[in-house]
């Protein structure tokens, strides 16, 4: 006993001046897993409102930035290929600024790896679903500021960060009313379009996209941000970049355009008509992923001047929505 006690006595000496070091600002204060309750259900069920789907359990990973209280809180939404290095890049990034993050994980709970080659494995707006289950969650935690909440997403991740700006979809699937503060979409499909997704959120929705993106080609945006506009949605912005390809925010990609080998592109224009049912224009027929307009092998490249600009852009934009110094 008293040589443990000893240890004991050496160890404290040790860690103690090492424990009293200040943490570097862009380290995490703190890092929890949480689960999320929601459920699995195909698009149709989505657009009709239908909540007989499969109970499924998520989960994400909350890291809370330094300082006291509730704080800001960004949601990251994952693309095709699940978290990988940007998400670490833009989550020190935040740290710094006093911001937390949560990296929900739409893939893991469902036993997906990543779709990639096959997008079918789970429905368009499933994580729409997701995202609105984890808001509730989160905006009940006691260091997260419920009136301070951004979501962000890449590609796929974008296209659901985008669309739970959708009224409708508020209506229908988030019952707990928990509006984020802003909606960060980087490089999202926007190839489908849904009954009244005109209608959206008043808060600030910034999409970025890069001009050569030949995996989700930005003429969609343009198209649905000329309808937003059209609809006296002055709170939409989407940002282009010239000569930047998909996933242009990725550290680990090289900076040639690059193959993403049997990855699905879905080149297709798609329309919910009837209510429920996403058709294909080209068709007339319900959209499936055998479709001809579904191609394969589309670029990604990485961008340093495209990223940095939009991490200057997406620092304003939550600098003025969270209302910090």
């Amino acid at each position: 006993m008293k040589h443990f006690t000893s240890v004991v006595a050496i160890v404290s000496t040790f860690l103690s001046p090492v424990m009293a070091q200040p943490l570097s600002k862009d380290i995490a204060a703190r890092i929890e897993a949480i689960p999320i309750q929601t459920l699995t259900i195909s698009d149709e069920q989505f657009l009709k409102g239908d909540a007989y789907g499969k109970p499924t359990t998520i989960a994400g990973v909350l890291r809370v930035a330094q300082g006291s209280g509730r704080l800001p809180l960004v949601v990251f939404v994952a693309g095709s290929s699940g978290f990988g290095p940007v998400v670490d890049v833009w989550d020190r990034q935040f740290e710094e600024m006093g911001i937390s993050t949560f990296a929900m994980d739409s893939f893991a709970g469902r036993g997906i790896v990543g779709t990639v080659v096959d997008q079918s494995q789970l429905g368009r707006l499933n994580m729409v679903l997701d995202v609105y289950r984890s808001l509730a969650v989160l905006a009940a935690h006691p260091r997260v500021d419920p009136t301070r909440i951004a979501v962000m997403g890449w590609s796929r991740g974008g296209q659901a960060a985008l669309y739970s700006s959708v009224k409708r979809f508020q209506k229908m699937w988030n019952p707990g009313g928990i509006e984020p503060a802003a909606y960060i979409p980087l490089y999202p499909e926007c190839n489908m379009s849904f009954i009244d997704d005109a209608e959206v959120s008043d808060r600030p929705i910034m999409m970025f996209h890069g001009i050569s993106d030949d995996w989700v080609p930005i003429a969609r945006c343009q198209a649905y941000l000329s309808r937003l506009q059209q609809n006296s949605k002055n709170n939409v912005k989407l940002v282009a970049f010239p000569d930047t390809a998909h996933a242009y925010d990725y550290p680990n990609l090289p900076a040639s355009p690059t193959v993403a080998k049997n990855a699905q592109a879905i080149l297709c224009v798609i329309v919910e008509e009837p209510l429920g049912t996403m058709t294909n224009t080209e068709t007339k027929k319900p959209f499936t992923y055998a479709d001809s307009c579904v191609k394969r092998d589309p670029h990604v490249a990485y961008s340093a001047s495209s990223t940095r600009a939009t991490e200057e852009a997406v620092k304003v934009l939550l600098k003025g929505v969270f209302k910090l110094n």
